[in-house]
């Protein structure tokens, strides 16, 4: 059996392990799928994961192999609307479990970055939490906003939290997905500038791993505005800061500056308090070095630096824009910008599928082999071919003559061209109308 059969009835039958509970994920336990219909609680699983950017009904069409007894919309949506999102969500941390175990290590650490991205959905005024007003006589967008935790060596997502776009807050996000991450404790969490906050440092120190914060300059208004007084006059340094931050305000404190970080009763800090916790020491490295001609890049981290020298912090940080380019993947391979419908619940749905998706898509694509070796170019996977096979591979006409989907992978690829720059072009998207959809 090749190792992409394995792939699909893994999830497969995760799927119908459970269907066989289908209750702990319905909304009405009592009567939602206990009738046998058309859409059994697997077949509705699957088909959503399956989903791609075009009409409701071309899907259900394309799905179904273009039969006379295709399903009709009007009997999709009554059959979705008695499954919750977080039965997507059950279902993604168990299959990202089943291939977690054989982690691939960076000098025996897990890298993992955590960020977030913009999700635009359809227009609804009437959403106060996700609704932006563009400003009179011009029509507002509404949006969601994705915090993830990606496994940059394995190339797969490991966690995410969804908050409207209006109750964004990543720090608090961070925070969540750091607390309830299981995996190895030599694990470093790499993010970018926004993240960086004591609360942050210290969430990853209480997990017992590692973290490589990118912070703002010196002279900003980042966390080592704060510690100029600690940090050398050089242009470039590495050294080690000790801080004791409380809540307590005495003179010592304010007369000790180079010991004591004092916070404010409403600074979000979980680990001090007024009673039983008065003081929190952190010990961690700066590092600012030269990135370009006049250009520096301050770290902070607590990675030893009998192992991690300025240059293996430098290729640390490059390997961040990993979760860059699988935003992208996510949404435009993938068609995380196209959903089949305006309720919130619903997009909660197709979200999660996308994420189980994309990380089906890569799980195959990671073990798949290129062969062709020149000394001009390395060759990479063509990920968006990758994405329409493995789409094809768990559609419904694909069950009785799968594609080989191996070969099929290999045989179209991209060179890999490195030290390409382009300027990031920031342009603002509108969601993909139900009426212009992708034929």
């Amino acid at each position: 059996m090749q190792f992409s059969e394995e792939v699909k009835n893994t999830l497969w039958n995760l799927i119908d392990d459970m269907s066989l509970k289908s209750s702990e994920f319905t909304v009405n336990p009592q009567k939602d799928f206990t009738r046998k219909k058309k859409w059994d609680f697997a077949t509705l699983m699957k088909f959503i994961i399956s989903m791609e950017s075009q009409s409701l009904k071309n899907e259900l069409h394309k799905y179904f192999g273009y039969t006379t007894d295709c399903p009709s919309t009007a009997s999709f949506n009554q059959r979705r609307s008695q499954i919750r999102a977080d039965a997507f969500q059950t279902l993604f941390e168990s299959f990202t479990a089943e291939y977690s175990n054989d982690v691939k290590l960076f000098n025996d650490y897990r890298i993992i970055a955590c960020d977030g991205t913009d999700i635009n959905i359809a227009h609804d005024p009437n959403d106060k939490d996700s609704y932006f007003n563009n400003g009179k006589g011009q029509r507002g967008f509404n949006q969601l906003h994705l915090n993830a935790m990606y496994d940059l060596n394995k190339k797969i997502y490991i966690d995410m939290v969804i908050q409207p776009a209006r109750l964004e807050n990543e720090n608090t996000a961070f925070c969540e997905m750091v607390d309830r991450y299981n995996g190895i404790s030599k694990t470093i969490f790499i993010v970018d500038r926004g993240f960086e906050s004591y609360n942050n440092i210290a969430h990853v120190r209480e997990k017992g791993a590692f973290y490589l914060f990118r912070c703002k300059e010196i002279n900003s208004s980042g966390i080592l505005s704060g510690l100029k007084h600690k940090l050398p006059t050089s242009e470039q340094f590495d050294c080690n800061i000790s801080i004791n931050l409380t809540r307590k305000w005495t003179k010592q404190i304010a007369n000790q500056p180079e010991l004591y970080k004092y916070f404010h009763k409403k600074d979000c800090f979980d680990y001090i308090d007024l009673e039983k916790n008065l003081y929190y020491k952190m010990d961690f490295r700066v590092l600012r070095f030269l990135i370009s001609e006049n250009n520096y890049e301050c770290i902070i981290t607590n990675l030893p630096s009998e192992e991690f020298n300025v240059e293996t912090i430098k290729k640390l940080y490059e390997m961040r824009w990993g979760i860059e380019t699988s935003f992208r993947e996510l949404k435009y391979a993938v068609g995380l910008t196209s959903f089949h419908s305006k309720k919130r619940e619903y997009i909660t749905q197709e979200i999660w599928a996308r994420l189980i998706l994309y990380n089906f898509c890569e799980i195959i694509t990671a073990n798949t082999v290129i062969n062709k070796c020149t000394k001009k170019h390395i060759y990479q996977v063509n990920y968006t071919f990758a994405i329409h096979v493995c789409r094809y591979f768990i559609s419904k006409m694909a069950e009785n003559s799968p594609p080989d989907v191996e070969a099929l992978i290999s045989k179209e690829i991209l060179p890999v061209r490195f030290g390409r720059h382009n300027p990031r072009k920031v342009v603002p998207k509108k969601a993909v109308s139900f009426l212009y959809r992708v034929a």
